[in-house]
């Protein structure tokens, strides 16, 4: 453990940021999941919402770092791919 006041709370401030930016990831995983399991059961409403829900999730992890901006566009990609299929 750190000795100095500094490094204490910095330790303090990144285990805060690491619990909450797990805790986004999760969200965002199971969104996706979520949007997947309405997209191969054919249930086109509500994979519509869940893909907005999903994408919405997925733009915020970028903004927040969490995940690469190219990442991001290439999962929203492929959900929409899906989207399309499901919709077609």
């Amino acid at each position: 453990m750190a000795n100095i006041k500094s490094a204490i709370k910095r330790v303090q401030t990144s285990e805060k940021r690491r619990a909450q930016n797990a805790s986004f990831k999760s969200e965002l995983r199971t969104a996706v999941k979520t949007f997947n399991t309405k997209a191969e059961n054919k249930d086109v409403e509500g994979a519509k919402e869940a893909f907005l829900v999903a994408t919405k999730k997925i733009d915020k992890a970028a903004n927040r770092g969490l995940i690469h901006k190219n990442a991001a566009n290439r999962q929203k990609s492929s959900l929409q791919k899906r989207l399309n299929e499901v919709t077609a």
